[in-house]
């Protein structure tokens, strides 16, 4: 099946979740947050470079445009890049995208929009990490740009949020018929 013709249309979590189930969409999610966490704790590493962390936040960078646009596909439907941001940002930080985490999760819980939570996380995120990093760490400076990247990835649904038409988690989805 391609997940991209379902659906919100995205690769990422959520949709898997909403059009193949909970299970697929764990593992989904698992899978994104892996993509993000492992170039950025790894690959540092094994070229032994001076700077890690700009190593390790430019292979974080790397493994969340690749999300986004991925290769494979030519540049075209990938996901909004929540997932793989949180597993840089966890190999990077884990204190602070725990933080972030948990207001995903508040957000989700009290409202059931997904996007809701992702936008909350973003905001939440580079908050975190310059209390506890510093306004001048490169991890900081980036995760504003990435937060900034996820808000706007999620301007769509933005626009669904303020209209009243944005899907809640667990509500069916509207068919074509349906409108």
């Amino acid at each position: 099946m391609d997940l991209r013709q379902h659906g919100s249309g995205n690769l990422g979590a959520t949709n898997a979740v909403r059009v193949l189930g909970p299970r697929i969409g764990a593992l989904v999610y698992a899978g994104d947050t892996l993509k993000g966490m492992l170039p950025a704790l790894l690959l540092p590493r094994v070229i032994t470079a001076s700077q890690p962390d700009l190593w390790a936040v430019g292979f974080g960078l790397a493994a969340i445009v690749g999300h986004v646009r991925p290769i494979f596909l030519l540049g075209q439907g990938g996901g909004k890049g929540v997932a793989t941001a949180g597993g840089v940002f966890f190999g990077l930080a884990s204190v602070p995208t725990i933080i972030a985490l948990a207001a995903f999760l508040l957000v989700v819980a009290a409202t059931r929009f997904v996007s809701a939570g992702s936008i909350a996380a973003a905001i939440v995120l580079p908050t975190s990490i310059g209390l506890f990093r510093g306004p001048s760490s490169p991890v900081f400076l980036i995760s504003v740009v990435v937060s900034a990247f996820v808000i706007w990835m999620h301007r769509g649904n933005l626009s669904r949020l303020f209209s009243g038409t944005e899907p809640r988690i667990g509500a069916p989805r509207k068919t074509e018929a349906d409108r």
